[in-house]
């Protein structure tokens, strides 16, 4: 428990400063991945946290995560959109769909949500130093191990079901990997596990995407013509994802 706090304490600043960086590079506009850099340091903060539930302060603190989770996923779902609007030459219809982009930077930049996580974040150090004057985080070792094997038992189980739902696939296969990206030393999964973790969350991060883009043109006129382009994609990326989630099934096996 000596070295595990620490590294916890350090763990959790590192994504602390991720997060500042990433309202600063948004704020300058000085790169098309801030958004999703900000998204993917959420995730991971919140991988940190996932396991200690009812510790340390942490629900708190996943629970302001969560809440700018929320706010700046359909941001960043309309970036993906106007990147693949751009890249398909579709300018003007990008261009009417960058100054919502905008504003809702502009929103997520002055949220009560982002700066209630940064203060939250701020004061969790004291908070830890408490919880673990107290005996709070006796067994918290143990903890983090149990947490582990039951996001891998239901990643695992829900593979093998014919009927699998791809969001939750998605939302498990996340855990699982960012997980055990957090507690390395507790999770110890092999690499190429990690590999298929990252390939199977792309793969199904693909088919997301044009579900997402068919759900925007029931709605907005102007991308009717893409439907039937996205349809025939989103098929290939259903069979692209499948087998690689059968691949990932059979890592997971070993």
């Amino acid at each position: 428990m000596a070295g595990f706090v620490p590294e916890l304490r350090a763990e959790v600043l590192r994504q602390q400063m991720t997060l500042y960086a990433c309202r600063e590079r948004l704020v300058a506009h000085t790169d098309s991945e801030a958004l999703h850099d900000l998204r993917v340091a959420l995730r991971r903060l919140r991988s940190l946290l996932k396991p200690l539930k009812g510790a340390a302060g942490s629900d708190l603190l996943q629970q302001r995560a969560a809440e700018l989770g929320r706010l700046s996923g359909p941001l960043r779902d309309l970036e993906v959109l106007i990147a693949h609007l751009r890249q398909c030459a579709l300018d003007a219809a990008a261009d009417r769909r960058e100054p919502r982009w905008q504003q809702g930077v502009l929103g997520l930049l002055g949220s009560r949500s982002l700066s209630a996580l940064l203060l939250a974040l701020d004061e969790w150090p004291q908070v830890l130093n408490e919880a673990r004057a107290d005996g709070q985080l006796d067994g918290l070792k143990k903890r983090v191990r149990r947490y582990l094997r039951k996001q891998r038992s239901r990643l695992s189980s829900a593979l093998q079901d014919p009927a699998h739902d791809g969001h939750r696939l998605r939302l498990l296969i996340k855990r699982v990997r960012y997980t055990a990206e957090a507690y390395p030393d507790l999770a110890a999964v092999p690499a190429a596990q990690i590999r298929e973790l990252k390939k199977a969350q792309s793969a199904l991060g693909d088919w997301h995407d044009h579900q997402q883009w068919l759900a925007r043109a029931e709605q907005e006129p102007d991308l009717l013509p893409r439907v039937p382009v996205w349809q025939r994609s989103m098929l290939a990326a259903e069979r692209r994802a499948e087998g690689v989630l059968a691949e990932l099934e059979s890592r997971l096996a070993e």
